[in-house]
């Protein structure tokens, strides 16, 4: 897979799935979070002079609003941390009470994803001295690889569904995993848009090999073909967008980010020749893509 940003793709996730993500992400402090509440992402656009930090600039805060008045609004600051090694509790203290101040509310609630855990990652805060605490300060914590997988496996939160690569499960299990994270994105999300994007999701956290994409295919031949069909849908979707825009162009860049998505870092020799392909060849080789199981198969004549 090629290198992604997993700030970036938690951030997809959180405003694309609000609700979900609250729900699965922080469940304790989502209870009573129905249908009826409004959630609104806090534009990062709207933070930049106060909340310029860029160690902050992926973060999602979410304001949480009762219309009919039944509790006062109440603020999440969701962030994601996949290198343990990096969080600073301290860094977000801080940012929590630039936020508290800037949306004038004490009710801030500080939510860390992690990707994995450790004993170093410090819980709590205390400033003060030896004869009293002046400021305290924790956080939930949610640690994907200390969740239980089985237990998500067929839930209804979409959110949950597509972590279940990053939970707790054991090694012969991880077809089965990947298929029901698939499975759950074909069932739970009707758009296509959503489906093509969350696809990416699912492949990045599940990293199968080749081996392991053949057992896939073999075992979920149903849900194999769906993704298949998706597939010629996206590069559908590219070609007719290449010919608003250019058609070699838009060829050029979807086969790329197919190319990428399914064999890894393309090389420079490879780059370069999908660079000076003409029209035709791009268009052969995006109809190779689906068949083929390596790099070399896509670029062979048919």
């Amino acid at each position: 897979m090629p290198p992604s940003s997993h700030d970036q793709n938690f951030k997809n996730l959180i405003l694309d799935y609000p609700r979900q993500a609250l729900e699965f992400f922080a469940p304790a402090e989502a209870q009573g979070i129905d249908d009826s509440v409004r959630i609104t992402p806090i534009r990062q656009e709207q933070l930049k002079e106060r909340l310029g930090d860029r160690f902050h600039e992926l973060d999602v805060p979410l304001l949480v609003e009762w219309p009919d008045g039944r509790r006062e609004a109440l603020l999440f600051v969701l962030e994601e941390e996949s290198d343990p090694a990096r969080f600073s509790i301290h860094r977000l203290g801080h940012y929590c009470l630039d936020l508290a101040e800037l949306c004038k509310t004490d009710r801030v609630v500080p939510v860390v994803i992690f990707l994995r855990g450790s004993e170093r990652i410090r819980k709590r805060l205390e400033l003060g001295s030896e004869q009293h605490a002046y400021l305290r300060f924790a956080y939930l914590a949610c640690t994907l690889a200390d969740i239980p997988a089985e237990p998500h496996m067929d839930s209804g939160n979409l959110v949950a569904r597509l972590n279940l690569p990053n939970m707790h499960w054991p090694r012969d299990k991880k077809i089965e995993v990947y298929a029901q994270a698939i499975r759950g994105l074909l069932t739970l999300e009707p758009e296509i848009e959503k489906r093509l994007k969350y696809m990416d999701f699912v492949d990045i956290y599940s990293a199968l090999d080749d081996n392991e994409r053949r057992l896939y295919t073999e075992r979920y031949p149903q849900e194999n073909r769906n993704m298949a069909g998706l597939t010629e849908r996206l590069l559908t979707q590219g070609r007719q967008q290449g010919m608003a825009q250019g058609m070699q162009q838009g060829e050029l860049a979807m086969l790329t980010r197919q190319l990428s998505r399914r064999f890894g870092p393309l090389d420079a020799r490879t780059v370069e020749r999908l660079q000076n392909a003409s029209s035709a060849e791009l268009e052969r080789w995006a109809d190779n893509i689906l068949d083929a199981r390596t790099l070399d198969e896509v670029f062979a004549a048919h």
